[in-house]
């Protein structure tokens, strides 16, 4: 049996129910449906107009890879909740292990007390940590983002200098701290300064890594004042970019140097996305502190900062929170996690390539496809603008496809992890008609 086989079988959608199984695309009305409309009017009047709302998708249920909406309309969704629902919606095990917490303990603050769940939490997160095998301690969060605010003041606290050094085209939150890393979109930045002081910002790649030494540690800053580089290894708002090779290796090396924390932000990109748990581990080298988010609960919100055993050593009382941890989000990442290692990630790398395979195609017979990119199930689209992308993007929705941009001028797949062979081949089709469609409109 190929390794494509085996990831397969043991993603069979057997258990998960009939909406998993059902045909999607399955599109019955207009789009938004009257129903979704009425949703949508009623959301607009109250909620806040900061949050853009890419289309008109008001979910209903959904399971594995299918979405219904309020109207009956089934989606083949290729965005998993950007990247968060990494099990697939609703995983059987996944909901057996929520409802089964909920029945003992729903909440207790974690910071003053000793919840079980989160401690076997921590303690499987120490042992997947890619640190080589070296001890780990591990903070629990309520989102990415707060997992990025914790690296922050442990890379300052622990090293006992300010400067933090990230990336044009990063994103790593929009919480102030988060923010002030974040060069993905200056709109998200504007209106909000001052930002953090003593965050600096470099190209991606090698261009980055010269930078830093030719002129940021020659003209700006003293590299014995820097706590700590941020970096993802897969860029994902900023174009689901992997690093260039001997990029990753050379931060390493810059940090070794000069006494750094090279601080990987996997939000995205970890908790098997790549093909392995850790993005990072596609470049053979090992981070000071990872960070984790999004797909890490499977849809509940949680956050995880782990760092070197021998870097967390605040004292109690510096780093806490009321939520963070909390334990039916804990008890939804241990199966997540179990999930995960025991076929999902290799299900990730199979359906990464069966992916590929067939985008190849689609970039050979639709030149509006400039590139794509693809390290597992975060694949990337290179169109010719942002104006394209978007359309591309609109275009998939109303058929029934479920895609998001980012970057410049992508178009983002990353589905769930569950994806089977027979949806991706589904998918690529219809991606290939919107995109020929917009390039007939252009």
């Amino acid at each position: 049996m190929t390794t494509s086989e085996t990831a397969t079988t043991l993603v069979d959608h057997a258990t998960m129910g009939r909406l998993a199984d059902a045909t999607a695309p399955d599109l019955r009305t207009a789009l938004p449906g009257p129903r979704a409309r009425e949703v949508i009017d009623r959301d607009l009047a109250v909620s806040s107009p900061s949050m853009p709302r890419v289309y008109p998708l008001v979910p209903a249920r959904a399971e594995g890879c299918v979405m219904e909406d309020v109207d009956g309309n089934r989606f083949l969704d290729l965005n998993a909740g950007i990247a968060v629902n990494s099990t697939g919606h609703c995983h059987p095990a996944v909901v057996a292990a929520i409802e089964a917490q909920a029945r003992s303990v729903l909440h207790y603050c974690s910071s003053d007390f000793y919840i079980p769940v989160y401690g076997q939490l921590c303690e499987r997160l120490a042992k997947l940590a890619p640190f080589g095998g070296r001890a780990a301690r591990v903070f629990l969060s309520n989102s990415g983002a707060e997992a990025v605010e914790g690296a922050i003041k442990l890379a300052r606290y622990r090293t006992g200098r300010q400067h933090i050094i990230a990336f044009l085209g990063s994103f790593h939150g929009r919480t102030l701290g988060a923010l002030s890393l974040t060069a993905s979109k200056a709109r998200y930045r504007a209106g909000f300064g001052p930002l953090l002081p003593e965050v600096h910002h470099v190209p991606y790649g090698m261009e980055g890594v010269t930078q830093l030494r030719d002129q940021l540690f020659k003209h700006l800053v003293e590299p014995t004042e820097v706590a700590a580089i941020v970096v993802e290894p897969v860029q994902g708002e900023g174009g689901y970019i992997p690093a260039p090779p001997g990029f990753m290796a050379e931060l390493r090396e810059v940090c070794d140097e000069h006494g750094i924390l090279l601080v990987a932000d996997e939000v995205q990109s970890g908790i098997g996305r790549t093909g392995r748990f850790w993005a990072v581990e596609h470049d053979g080298v090992e981070p000071d502190v990872v960070l984790a988010g999004k797909g890490l609960a499977s849809g509940l919100p949680l956050g995880a900062l782990i760092a070197r055993d021998e870097l967390m050593t605040w004292p109690p009382g510096t780093h806490g929170s009321t939520f963070g941890g909390n334990p039916v989000a804990c008890a939804a990442a241990l199966a997540t996690i179990d999930l995960v290692t025991g076929g999902l990630q290799a299900n990730a790398a199979a359906m990464g390539r069966r992916f590929a395979d067939q985008l190849a195609g689609v970039q050979r017979r639709q030149a509006l496809l400039e590139a794509f990119r693809a390290r597992g199930l975060m694949i990337g689209l290179d169109f010719p603008d942002h104006d394209v992308a978007v359309a591309v993007e609109q275009a998939c929705f109303h058929r029934g496809i479920l895609t998001l941009t980012c970057g410049e001028r992508t178009v983002r797949i990353a589905p769930p992890l569950v994806i089977r062979a027979d949806e991706v081949d589904t998918a690529v089709p219809i991606l290939e008609d919107a995109i020929a469609a917009v390039a007939a409109a252009t």
